[in-house]
């Protein structure tokens, strides 16, 4: 299969080099690739034989009628030089697009493939035990459980918990403090009256279990100190119950629990923070009981490294040692983020499948970095050094601006008037639409805040105008 690739002089080299070793034709039109014309395209494949042409995925011209004049296909490339050395050994193996370029589109597909996947074992799944329909071990998707700490003294706890299991919590976890009462408890579970998905409650005082087993699902946490008060209770009522080691051991409290009549248990070796004792603690999830409970909230709260990577390494080595279900919180700002990243690294760990490593599964957990950088070349001419902005300020006769983020919009404050949007492009259209900048250089510093009030919201920062990032 012969192919011709249209390339602009700017990326001619990376192309050449993605090329070598197949049956493809390099043929250059213009300084960049983008801009390549039906007219231009239709020259280049009247000069020769081909049965397919690969046009750079930034392309934004319709070459329907070159296709329909000359009988070759011409499908969208990959939008970046660098990847075409990803595409070019499937064209001919799998269907490329005319209107969609490769690279998104591959990527749409390996990820749809993923989920799938996900899905399939999901569903194959015999697991140990269901709590409210969500199933729990047994080679079962690792379940994410999310905490809410101090459930009792929570602005918005309805609020808070819908939104856990929006972003991917399968069971929700209250804690209540040593200041909580019984009545406390009560009030918190009938808050949450409606909401059909599993809930747990955190708390190891024989009262505050009992306040709770009107509605919890799932008790944390059970060891000889309350087994004898409360365990006969956890049974009659249904609810699933997490065993920790405590004084007796986690074997003996497994037993317990079980002549307490409690039928469905999990097993929390109790994994320690990094630095006191995590890899030792480890070595204890190896041979205790199925299912099994991975606390890695404690881990990432007690570390001052950002949660994505933390919750994907965890994820991996809860899914080592077999755990059902791995705890996580976002107690503190830095963990902010951390029940969907949690449930992303447990579907990646779902997927693996014969994969030796959680990569290349088609979903992933990259938010600041890349798999791989596109190196593609700059623009070509005369080089004039830009001098130091100038330091001094001239005011807009427009007006000034005040920028800010609140609850997933920008906020642009202008003459009494508050402009509200979702991203850079919004506002500044909207700015300039209502006359708010008159002057090129406002202009561009307007640029410059809005985008980054933009990834602030993106990565969940926060932003202060002027204020380094």
């Amino acid at each position: 299969m012969r192919i011709l690739l249209p390339t602009g002089s700017l990326t001619a080299d990376i192309v050449r080099k993605a090329a070598d070793g197949y049956d493809a034709e390099v043929v250059v039109a213009g300084e960049i690739a983008a801009f390549l014309t039906p007219a231009d395209l239709k020259r280049m494949i009247s000069a020769g034989a081909y049965d397919m042409v690969i046009v750079s995925g930034m392309s934004t011209a319709s070459f329907a009628s070159v296709e329909e004049e000359t009988g070759v296909p011409v499908y969208r490339g990959p939008r970046h030089a660098a990847d075409l050395g990803m595409i070019l050994p499937l064209a001919g193996k799998i269907p490329l697009s005319r209107t969609v370029p490769a690279d998104e589109l591959f990527a749409a597909e390996r990820r749809e493939a993923a989920f799938r996947r996900l899905a399939e074992v999901e569903e194959k799944a015999e697991p140990e035990f269901v709590i409210r329909g969500t199933k729990i071990g047994g080679g079962s998707r690792m379940k994410v459980l999310a905490e809410i700490m101090d459930a009792h003294r929570h602005p918005a706890l309805r609020e808070t918990v819908e939104e856990h299991f929006r972003r991917g919590a399968d069971i929700v976890d209250l804690g209540f403090g040593f200041d909580a009462a019984p009545e406390d408890v009560e009030r918190c579970f009938a808050a949450l009256d409606g909401i059909d998905r599993p809930l747990a409650a955190d708390t190891q005082d024989p009262a505050l279990i009992r306040a709770a087993l009107c509605r919890a699902d799932l008790i944390l946490s059970l060891h000889e100190g309350n087994i004898p008060a409360i365990g006969h209770d956890v049974a009659a009522a249904g609810a699933a119950a997490v065993i920790v080691p405590g004084d007796a051991g986690l074997d003996a409290n497994l037993k317990a629990a079980e002549a307490a009549g409690i039928a469905a248990l999990i097993a929390d070796p109790l994994l320690q923070p990094a630095g006191s004792g995590f890899v030792a603690s480890l070595g204890n999830f190896s041979g205790a009981s199925r299912p099994l409970f991975f606390g890695a909230g404690n881990v990432v709260e007690l570390l001052d490294a950002d949660s994505v990577g933390a919750n994907a390494l965890l994820a991996a080595c809860a899914h080592e040692v077999g755990a059902a279900v791995i705890f996580t919180s976002e107690h503190s700002d830095k963990t902010r983020g951390s029940v969907a990243e949690m449930r992303r690294a447990t579907e990646m760990m779902a997927v693996m499948g014969d994969h030796p490593y959680p990569k290349d599964l088609g979903i992933d957990l990259f938010v600041l970095k890349e798999k791989r950088r596109r190196r593609e070349p700059g623009p070509e001419g005369e080089r004039l050094d830009a001098p130091p902005a100038p330091e001094g300020f001239i005011p807009d006769p427009a007006g000034n601006l005040r920028i800010a983020i609140e609850e997933g919009w920008i906020l642009v404050g202008h003459k009494g008037r508050v402009f509200w949007g979702r991203t850079a492009a919004d506002l500044a259209a909207a700015l300039v639409e209502n006359g708010c900048v008159s002057r090129l250089d406002h202009a561009a510093y307007l640029g410059r805040e809005l985008a980054r009030a933009e990834t602030a919201l993106l990565l969940g920062r926060s932003y202060v105008q002027d204020g380094r990032f």
